[in-house]
């Protein structure tokens, strides 16, 4: 079965140099993968804590499900992802590093299961977002003058 994108960060590239990418299953409550299924994610704001060896994903807002009533979880509460014991390591070592932080790239589903992909990032200076811009408006003009030149 292929993957369903439910939701991507779009704002983790501008903001970020991606260094290294993960994938990640997260654990869900009952309406909360419901919610997920429609799309109802953001991940605009997320980023990703070490807590005693595990890794949580905080900020990440999945809407309340529609017929969930009493049974309904809280928006943005902290979930927990599953990561190999050597990858929460390896990041939660380059996380105290100055400069690098774990935020999550897109949310998919994977044969009915909800799955991150989180990425090792270092952040950008404003420098650096002004550079990035520049460069994907220049590539773009050339690909418009490729294709209205054939």
């Amino acid at each position: 079965m292929a993957k369903k994108s439910v939701a991507e960060n779009r704002k983790a590239y501008h903001e970020y140099f991606i260094e290294d990418r993960f994938e990640a299953g997260i654990v869900l409550r009952g309406t909360e993968i419901k919610s997920v299924r429609k799309g109802h994610v953001q991940l605009k704001d997320s980023y990703v804590s070490f807590v005693n060896g595990e890794a949580f994903i905080k900020e990440m807002h999945i809407s309340p499900y529609e017929y969930g009533n009493i049974f309904n979880h809280d928006e943005t509460r902290e979930r927990k992802l599953l990561l190999h014991r050597d990858e929460i390591r390896k990041l939660s070592d380059k996380v105290k590093l100055k400069g690098y932080t774990v935020v999550p790239l897109s949310m998919y589903l994977h044969n009915g299961y909800a799955k991150m992909e989180i990425a090792l990032a270092k952040g950008k200076d404003l420098h650096d977002k002004r550079n990035s811009e520049k460069e994907k408006t220049a590539k773009r003009e050339i690909e418009k003058a490729m294709k209205n030149y054939r």
